[in-house]
């Protein structure tokens, strides 16, 4: 913050103090220059002030927009979908993945200048730290999850457009982490793929939940994994947590994809991309031009059972869709409540809660039927 230079100060040019009649009250100078010393050092110390709010951390986050990338294009002078193994296909117009940047989060912070810009800008948001990170976290941490929730994102996003054009995508039931306290622990491992739970097969996560909690809390299971290529027959211990039999152990998918897809994100994290790498992955794959040469924005999570999920700072990424010259935006229904009241003029939205809903909604608006499609309302 820097400081102006004070005005100089206008005392007569000396024709006019000669011309002053003699006996007559001469302007006394030396007021003047006190009042004018006064204001300086009331400035002064409201600039010091300032500069020491600004200086002061606060417990608050702010989001804003953050960058936007096309799925179609290049991110640092890489494509942003490969794919190797199969045959590929032109893509025109625009898949734009949107992001929100997190002020205040561990490694850097916010204060009163932030919070200020924040209340006069309806694209901005503000929140308790604690709302957003409410154990104590590091950067390096943090940036460790979206990075892996990034990948997780990209895995099923590829399965999934792999599936819709015909393909047959095996998947696999693993163990992600155990739980702190996890009665499973030295026992399961993070990366065994379940089998079989108390002599039923467990083809995926469902399989498994159903088998566990079928049995007796407090009671050993017999458990088959495969680890390391190899079939392990384990006897797992069980606990209750709130009248469900656990064993302590959070799932995860592996798939086995037909043909090599790589996505770069850059250093973007999270899993909110989802459906819009799924319908850039399809795209590339399959024959045509899916979008019209539309400039199409989205978000939200893309789940194994190809439902769309709900993400945080829709209204930052309505924003941010809008300022990279997005005209049409897919939104995740759930977040239809945050979504009205906050649309940017030109910014057509549409609803979907699915990925053909996803695919169905860049169809219409390619063919001129944008107007048949759902937007959000309120309640």
């Amino acid at each position: 913050m820097s400081t102006s230079e004070p005005a100089a100060e206008d005392h007569g040019s000396a024709s006019e103090r000669a011309a002053a009649p003699a006996g007559a009250d001469a302007p006394n100078r030396y007021a003047v220059s006190r009042r004018s010393g006064g204001l300086l050092t009331m400035l002064f110390l409201a600039i010091a002030l300032g500069a020491g709010i600004s200086l002061i951390p606060l417990p608050y986050v702010v989001l804003v927009p953050g960058p936007v990338a096309n799925t179609l294009g290049e991110l640092d002078g890489e494509p942003i979908i490969q794919v190797k193994g199969a045959t590929t296909y032109p893509a025109k117009g625009a898949l734009d993945f949107t992001t929100v940047q997190v002020l205040g989060g561990p490694g850097n912070r916010v204060d009163a200048f932030d919070l200020a810009v924040a209340a006069l800008r309806d694209d901005r948001e503000v929140f308790r730290r604690e709302e957003f990170y409410p154990e104590p976290v590091t950067r390096e941490e943090i940036q460790q999850e979206n990075a892996a929730e990034m990948v997780d994102s990209q895995e099923v996003a590829a399965a999934i457009a792999l599936r819709e054009t015909g393909r047959e995508v095996p998947e696999r039931v693993v163990i992600s982490q155990l739980a702190e306290g996890s009665p499973a622990t030295g026992v399961l491992e993070a990366g065994d793929q379940f089998v079989s739970v108390a002599g039923v097969a467990t083809p995926d996560a469902a399989a498994v939940q159903t088998a566990v909690r079928a049995q007796k809390a407090g009671e050993p299971i017999a458990v088959v994994v495969r680890r390391d290529g190899a079939e392990k027959a384990l006897s797992v211990p069980t606990r209750d947590n709130d009248g469900t039999t656990v064993v302590g152990v959070m799932l995860g998918r592996e798939y086995d994809l037909p043909v090599d897809v790589t996505i770069t994100a850059g250093g973007v994290g999270g899993p909110s991309a989802g459906t819009m790498f799924t319908l850039a992955v399809y795209d590339v794959l399959t024959p045509g031009d899916l979008t019209g040469g539309k400039r199409i924005a989205g978000t939200g999570t893309m789940e194994p059972d190809e439902s769309v999920g709900p993400i945080g700072g829709i209204r930052q990424k309505l924003a941010g869709a809008s300022d990279g010259g997005a005209d049409y935006f897919l939104a995740p229904q759930d977040n239809c409540d945050e979504v009205v009241d906050h649309v940017p003029d030109g910014l057509t939205v549409v609803r979907i809660g699915t990925f053909d809903d996803a695919l169905g909604a860049v169809r219409a608006i390619a063919a001129g039927r944008a107007d048949s499609l759902p937007g959000c309302s309120a309640g």
